[in-house]
Parts: C-alpha cells; structure tokens; sequence
C-alpha cells in the first residue's frame, strides 16, 4: 500500500473580544484568535499537514493573508479546497490526529464536535478524524494565554 505522512503546525496570538473558531466549531471565549482568515489555527495545521503529505507546500502558498480573497474566509472552504487538491492527486485519507495547546477555555465539551465537523468536510469517518487538547500548565506565551498552538498529523493512502 503507498502511504503518505504530513506534519502541520500553526499558531495564532489571542486577543480580547474576538470569535474563538478551533476545527469549523465556534468555541464559547472571551479571547479569539487574530488572523487574516477566521483564525481557525487546528484547521490551519490540519491543511499544512495534509498539503506537507504530498509535497504541495503550505497554506500560505495556496492561501496567502496576503489576498483579500481570504480575508475572513471560513476556514472550513480552506480544508474543502485542500481535500480537492488530495483527490485530484489520487490519494485519500487514512486518519488525521490534531493535538490543540490552550490554557483557557477548556476544550472538552467541544473535542466530538470538531471531530464530527472536520470528517464531515474531509468526507471521512469520524473515526479518522482524531483531536485532543492540552495545556501547557501556565508555561510560555500559551500559559500566558497570549497564544494558541496546534499540531496535526495526517497519514494519506493512495486510491
């Protein structure tokens, strides 16, 4: 079986008064991530993972914050748009697993909705589909709560 691995990794600052979006879900925050896009930084790391697999170079190349084109955008549309680019390569996937690093707010209640909301876009099983959060007990900028981190790994199988 040909098989694919790709590691994705994004941040985003936090901030006062902004929506929190972590996996195409609307998290309850009084802080939110700043960005161009939505700032949905677990979907971010989840499309660097998936393009890394295949060598496709990052979301910033496909998508840049630098276009008005993405400006707000949802970032559900991104992963939709990446998961064309993964078929039209021949290749499907196998499971994703994303790992979430935020002190506040817990993030728990939300873990079976983000996984539901991501499979649902990829055309996945929730099965494949895993997410878990963590802190960083107060340490560093995600500590400080100045800051959210995500890490995503995507394995990819071909057709």
């Amino acid at each position: 079986m040909d098989i694919r691995i790709g590691n994705g990794y994004d941040v985003h600052a936090l901030a006062p008064g902004l929506p929190l979006w972590l996996g195409g879900v609307q998290v309850e925050s009084p802080i939110g991530c700043i960005a161009h896009s939505d700032g949905d930084v677990a979907i971010h790391a989840l499309c660097d993972a998936l393009l890394g697999a295949l060598a496709l170079g990052d979301i910033g190349k496909h998508f840049p914050d630098t276009s008005d084109e993405f400006a707000g955008i949802d970032s559900k549309i991104l992963l939709s748009r990446v998961m064309t680019l993964v078929r039209a390569e021949g290749w499907s996937v196998a499971n994703v697993d994303i790992t979430i690093a935020m002190q506040r707010p817990k993030l728990a209640p939300y873990i079976v909705p983000m996984r539901e909301c991501m499979a649902g876009v990829m055309g996945v099983d929730v099965s494949q589909v895993s997410v878990k959060a963590t802190t960083t007990e107060k340490l560093g900028f995600v500590g400080r709560s100045e800051g959210c981190e995500v890490y995503a790994v995507a394995l990819l199988r071909r057709d």
